[in-house]
């Protein structure tokens, strides 16, 4: 059964749009004029734009506040350095003012215009509204088959799977994105976290496009910490891959044992291998949990663009 379909009489419901940047100057105005239309043809929403300069280091950061000046629906923040894509997008939601808020990012590799499909079925009553990769142009062979594996393999091992084939590109319900904002976890992976609440969950399928200009700036050891986060924090598979990895030496090595008629297999089966393989899951969980008490904020808010008065606002290193 479908989720009731939301109604306002007596206003339009405002979407805000969050789309964090990191050395995308080649690539923004393109990325602003694109989207701009997109909005403007939403007759039935009010809409804002928050840029989330996410510690660039070429001119993002001018790019925007000349986009945002010519703009009154454009808001923006920047980060008092590099946080990351995930700290980058949760700055962004609780910057977020909207009954509804969609994140994408501003290489132009998914499309903006699928938003207006997403608000649509958001009015349908839909909380999450997840954009479904079907195609992947301008990646290579090795990302696409990485990327296809991860996500199945986090799918079987998680408590609560994500969408399939689905990243950071989606629509928000204003309820989750409250949910979200007040999360404490340190190293958040946002499309696992949305998943785990529960709430009604479809999905937009489209064909992701190679970027406009620029490179990823995906590195591979940042797309190796972004999977690792997405597995701590979805399974708890490998909390328990000791155990069962212990239990399976044993009993190889009591039928070796048995067969053999020598007591030595049994002491021999593997055991710094087993030993080093524990250790090294509880060190990952451990670095985790020390992570999470260090209670660090997930960024630094070091200037603010509101719109409404066109100018910049420096402010006290704020931290959130």
């Amino acid at each position: 059964m479908l989720p009731k379909r939301r109604v306002f009489d007596s206003r339009r419901p405002l979407l805000s749009v969050v789309v964090p940047c990191y050395n995308e100057a080649e690539v923004l105005a393109h990325t602003h004029d694109r989207l701009s239309r997109v909005l403007d043809g939403l007759p039935d929403f009010d809409c804002e734009q928050i840029y989330v300069d996410d510690g660039s280091a070429d001119g993002t950061w001018d790019l925007i506040n000349s986009l945002a000046r010519s703009s009154g629906s454009t808001r923006a923040m920047r980060l008092s350095r590099n946080f990351g894509h995930q700290s980058a997008c949760l700055a962004g939601l609780r910057e977020s003012r909207g009954d509804a808020v969609v994140v994408i990012d501003a290489d132009l590799q998914d499309p903006p215009e699928v938003i207006a499909e997403m608000a649509a079925l958001w009015r349908d009553g839909w909380s999450v509204v997840s954009a479904r990769r079907r195609s992947r142009a301008g990646e290579t062979v090795f990302k696409r088959a990485t990327a296809a594996a991860f996500y199945r393999v986090l799918g079987a091992i998680s408590d609560r799977p994500p969408e399939l084939d689905t990243g950071d590109f989606r629509l928000m319900d204003r309820e989750l994105v409250e949910l979200l904002s007040v999360s404490l976890e340190q190293d958040l992976y946002l499309r696992g976290a949305v998943s785990w609440f529960g709430l009604p969950e479809t999905s937009v399928p489209y064909d992701r496009d190679a970027r406009y200009a620029g490179a990823s700036k995906y590195t591979l050891r940042k797309m190796l910490a972004l999977s690792r986060n997405g597995l701590l924090a979805n399974s708890s598979l490998p909390l328990r891959l000791p155990a069962y990895v212990g239990a399976l030496a044993l009993v190889g090595g009591a039928t070796a044992a048995a067969v053999r008629r020598d007591v030595r297999l049994l002491a021999a089966s593997g055991a710094f291998g087993v030993q080093a393989l524990a250790l090294g899951v509880v060190g990952e969980y451990l670095d985790a949990v020390l992570r999470q008490v260090r209670g660090r904020p997930h960024y630094v808010v070091g200037e603010r663009l509101e719109a409404i008065s066109g100018s910049v606002h420096l402010e006290e290193r704020v931290a959130l």
